[in-house]
């Protein structure tokens, strides 16, 4: 997927996404916050305008479609930045992770990598804002919240363990500079 950035001069910033074939589906987000979301057949096609959102309701709606309130199962890491350096980030406890089995305290895991876990998912059962004698096992996803630097600690020391880690990563944001750039 290519996401095509360019400037609006007096009006704020256009975001083109690629889909299926040639499709694009245009956000338009102007100064005032009001984002614009259209439809293109093709790069050369004219945009078809599908609806219009505020600023709170696009962020709302920008929450749910990036899974805050639901992580499909299927998925094994996301990421979700807040700003700044801060992000959170979901991950599948491998077989042989040091986590496997382990309560949080024993693993030592905010003295070792500085993240917290927010939460550990065990099949239906989610625990938000586990203590630290909770246990997690080989198969729960842990919700974890840190900079960039201790999030990839996080992982490098109990995800991506090698013999059968995961070394899924999460989905890193290309460049972004300005008009017309390219960020896939």
């Amino acid at each position: 997927m290519t996401v095509y950035e360019s400037d609006l001069p007096g009006v704020g910033k256009k975001h083109e996404i690629e889909l299926h074939g040639d499709e694009r589906l245009v956000v338009v987000t102007h100064n005032t916050g009001k984002r614009e979301v259209y439809r293109r057949a093709d790069a050369d096609s004219d945009a078809e305008k599908l609806f219009e959102l505020s600023d709170g309701l696009a962020r709302t709606v920008g929450t749910v479609l990036e899974g805050a309130y639901f992580q499909p199962v299927a998925t094994e890491n996301i990421e979700t930045v807040l700003g700044g350096d801060a992000l959170i980030e979901w991950y599948e406890v491998p077989d042989h992770s040091e986590l496997a089995g382990e309560t949080i305290e024993a693993a030592d895991v905010r003295q070792r990598t500085g993240v917290s876990i927010i939460a550990v998912e065990h099949g239906d059962e989610v625990t938000p804002n586990p203590d630290p004698g909770a246990g997690v096992g080989a198969g729960d996803t842990v919700v974890v919240i840190g900079s960039r630097e201790e999030v990839d600690a996080f992982h490098a020391m109990f995800i991506d363990v090698g013999d059968g880690g995961d070394d899924a990563g999460g989905t890193d944001a290309g460049g972004d500079d300005g008009d017309g750039t390219v960020l896939d």
